[in-house]
């Protein structure tokens, strides 16, 4: 108990210092108005004698001087007590605070009602050109700090640079600035007080904190209606709208150091799949040359014309030409790949026959597909496509592929199609074990292969460029799968203009 009292006093304390030497500075202020009063009354009645019309037209300029250079509470105190000097001075009869003649009670309470009204309209006009002067002051400083923050790098700290910038421009001796996405945090001229976790609880709960003893406030920075950060300004003087529009300022530029960020990430990212593109198309190229060769001389190794081979020599060598055709699909994914993130391959669109497609790619696999059953049931009156065949025949050989490597020999494998939506759906389905929801949502990215399909051949990119096949024709290819009840993989032609649809 003793010591949360000793902390109510600690607070206290300020607050009743400044509060003592208001009122103290008040009472100097009527003290000096009621002299000037009395300074008046000497100089008239000693050295420039006049009657009590002119006296009282002096007393008024004075109040109006008091309420001019004071305030209400100066000009109210003046006012009465230039009424009693009056009466007493000046009105008959001379020295006693009566009136004789009832007409100078009237006079005497129009002066006064003259005087006080006079210095409260004077008192007015003065507070409304001081609130005028500083609301000009206010709007060209946060016009500066617009055009200061403009400035500011979003690759350096953007708190500290906002925060500075603040200080310097709106005279504040204590700024200190909290991003609540990056967590970032710049205080200065806070020394020992926790302004740390005040910006935090700001943040937090969107709550306004002030500490009038100090002139501490602390503030949400919100944008959207959601707090983003907050801000902390000791001993700076701002109106209600001016704060407000501190701190949209704030908000808006804390919006632009993120949006420029990301379009710079945005670029240094374009421009690194670019190099990594380009590297990787003229290393695959490199690749090229030396493996036709080497398929070249298998070749004439295996073939029947060549002299007869021992049977481990004929095995060695077979070995050699299955990893030459190993190696050179996988330089042709890597090319073709490289070319399509690159943006430097282009579609050689016509209108096809969805069957005649389907046909092409199967001859094209006729090595691979020959000791497996594959259930082709593909319409022959299926409305033409308009395609670049070469690509979609590319896209089917390899979700083929994928279907082969991942479905057990003796399941067959199923290529049917049909139309929906004003489009040809081409469907491929296997009897493998399927896919998990969780691998489903990577199954399409670049080298990415099955968690329990290490062991079998394959680099991971056939389905990556199926994907971005079907993108370059505005369309996609997506997944059906369910553990231990295969897969079918998905995806849609568009059907040629003029086409009949069935």
């Amino acid at each position: 108990m003793g010591s949360s009292s000793a902390e109510r006093n600690e607070g206290a304390s300020p607050a009743a210092g400044v509060a003592l030497h208001r009122v103290g500075v008040l009472l100097l202020r009527v003290l000096a108005a009621l002299v000037f009063v009395a300074g008046i009354t000497f100089v008239l009645l000693r050295f420039v004698p006049v009657n009590a019309t002119t006296a009282c037209l002096l007393y008024l300029v004075a109040i109006l001087l008091v309420a001019t250079k004071g305030g209400i509470v100066e000009s109210t105190f003046a006012s009465i007590a230039a009424m009693m000097c009056f009466n007493f001075f000046f009105l008959p009869p001379v020295g006693t605070l009566t009136i004789a003649d009832p007409q100078n009670w009237v006079a005497l309470f129009a002066f006064l009602a003259t005087s006080l009204t006079a210095s409260q309209l004077s008192a007015r006009a003065k507070r409304r050109t001081l609130e005028a002067e500083s609301g000009r002051g206010e709007v060209e400083r946060l016009y500066s700090l617009s055009r200061a923050l403009l400035l500011t790098d979003a690759a350096l700290p953007v708190a500290k640079q906002i925060a500075l910038r603040i200080a310097q421009t709106c005279e504040c001796p204590s700024v200190a600035l909290y991003v609540r996405g990056s967590g970032e945090l710049y205080t200065a001229g806070f020394e020992g007080s926790n302004v740390d976790g005040k910006l935090h609880e700001a943040a937090a709960r969107s709550v306004e904190i002030r500490d009038e003893a100090s002139g501490l406030i602390v503030t949400p920075i919100r944008l959207g209606g959601e707090p983003i950060g907050s801000l902390a300004i000791g001993g700076g003087a701002f109106s209600d709208a001016a704060l407000h529009s501190l701190l949209n300022l704030v908000a808006i530029e804390l919006e632009r150091a993120n949006s420029q960020r990301a379009v710079t990430q945005a670029e240094v990212a374009k421009q690194s799949e670019e190099l990594k593109s380009t590297l990787l198309d003229a290393i695959a190229h490199e690749f090229k040359t030396p493996l036709t060769s080497i398929k070249a001389v298998t070749t004439d190794l295996l073939s029947a014309s060549a002299r007869p081979l021992e049977p481990h020599q004929s095995e060695l060598i077979s070995i050699v030409d299955e990893s030459a055709d190993r190696l050179s699909k996988l330089v042709s994914d890597a090319i073709q790949l490289a070319r399509i993130e690159g943006g430097t391959f282009g579609l050689n669109i016509g209108d096809h026959f969805p069957r005649s497609l389907v046909i092409g790619a199967l001859r094209q696999m006729k090595s691979l597909t020959q000791e497996r059953e594959i259930a082709v049931s593909v319409p022959d009156d299926l409305p033409l496509v308009r395609v670049d065949a070469e690509l979609i025949q590319l896209v089917i050989t390899h979700l083929l592929d994928n279907a082969l490597k991942y479905s057990p020999p003796a399941c067959p494998i199923t290529i049917k199609a049909h139309v929906a939506d004003k489009k040809v759906i081409l469907q491929l389905s296997d009897e493998g074990q399927g896919i998990s929801e969780e691998e489903q949502a990577q199954i399409f990215n670049k080298f990415y292969r099955g968690k329990n399909e290490q062991h079998l051949k394959g680099t991971g990119m056939g389905l990556s460029i199926a994907r971005e096949i079907m993108r370059a024709h505005g369309e996609d290819v997506w997944l059906s799968s369910h553990p231990g009840r295969g897969s079918e993989f998905s995806f849609s032609l568009p059907i040629a203009r003029g086409a009949a649809l069935l």
